[in-house]
């Protein structure tokens, strides 16, 4: 099978998201992801009778609940709401125990070797959801820790496990209770982790009464945004490689002299300086001009 590459002028459609929420318990995580498109929650937390405006969910014992879930079964749905992604590991972290014993280490936690088999289970399961064409949402409680006076929030995901959210979210928010409010929150701080691709502010959450596609909306902005930064990066590489081709014409030393004015930006500036001296030019500061290399050592 051959290698399908990307080229760098190609833009990179982005159709499904992994988004985390993550917050302390009671504050509504659930709800809000049940305003998501379409959503299926998978119930690893048995907390979907609290959630508010309730949808279809999956209430999971086993690792095997989930596992072989399929293309068919999920046709109806365009979200799935991992809940909480913690108990999600734990689920299959004992699944992982009870295939290889030799994965299990001392206390009845998993070995080194037998995170390693997690990590690689979880990452493949979350590509599995996305390769259906599925949004996912990963919904985590928070553990406060304090430093000083300053109170740090992070996951409360068991061991190194965290580590593999952090990496496979593309976006990541928090909620918050400010001035009575809820809100969530996508920037990171000194003290909160976060990942805030569309550049969104803190956005107040309504009840969803109010509105019922709350999140939906979010996901599709920053779909966008996404989008929107991947084709903008294509637009200025194929401006930056016309501009190249224009300077590597270049053959006298006046044609490089006339496009000092044209080029505004560092970077344009940097290339207009390195094709005048691969064709044997370099800048006079003193005449304000180029000139044939031999002639300024002279």
């Amino acid at each position: 099978m051959p290698l399908k590459i990307t080229k760098a002028a190609d833009p990179i459609q982005i159709d499904r998201l992994v988004l985390c929420i993550y917050g302390a318990p009671g504050l509504g995580k659930t709800t809000l992801a049940f305003t998501a498109d379409r959503a299926l929650l998978l119930d690893f937390d048995k907390g979907a009778h609290r959630a508010a405006a309730r949808q279809d969910s999956v209430q999971v014992s086993a690792w095997g609940d989930v596992a072989a879930l399929t293309a068919e079964e999920l046709a109806p749905y365009e979200t799935v709401i991992v809940d909480t992604a913690g108990r999600a590991l734990d689920c299959l972290s004992l699944k992982i125990m009870g295939d290889n014993p030799k994965m299990k280490g001392y206390g009845g936690a998993l070995s080194l070797q037998g995170y390693g088999a997690l990590k690689t289970a979880f990452t493949g399961w979350l590509n599995q959801l996305r390769g259906m064409g599925k949004d996912v949402i990963l919904i985590a409680h928070s553990d406060e820790q304090r430093n000083g006076d300053e109170v740090i929030e992070r996951l409360d995901v068991q061991g190194g496990s965290k580590g593999e959210i952090y990496k496979c979210a593309d976006a990541m928010g928090r909620i918050k209770i400010i001035d009575g409010k809820r809100v969530l929150i996508f920037s990171p701080t000194d003290t909160a982790f976060g990942k805030n691709p569309a550049q969104l502010p803190p956005l107040p959450i309504p009840s969803p009464e109010k509105d019922r596609a709350f999140l939906a909306g979010v996901i599709a902005q920053t779909k966008a945004k996404l989008n929107e930064q991947s084709e903008a990066a294509v637009a200025e590489l194929k401006r930056f490689t016309e501009l190249r081709d224009t300077f590597m014409a270049y053959t006298e030393a006046e044609n490089f002299t006339a496009a000092v004015g044209s080029v505004t930006t560092p970077k344009d500036k940097a290339l207009l300086n390195e094709c005048a001296i691969a064709a044997g030019f370099v800048y006079d500061k003193s005449g304000k001009q180029y000139v044939r290399a031999v002639k300024a050592a002279a």
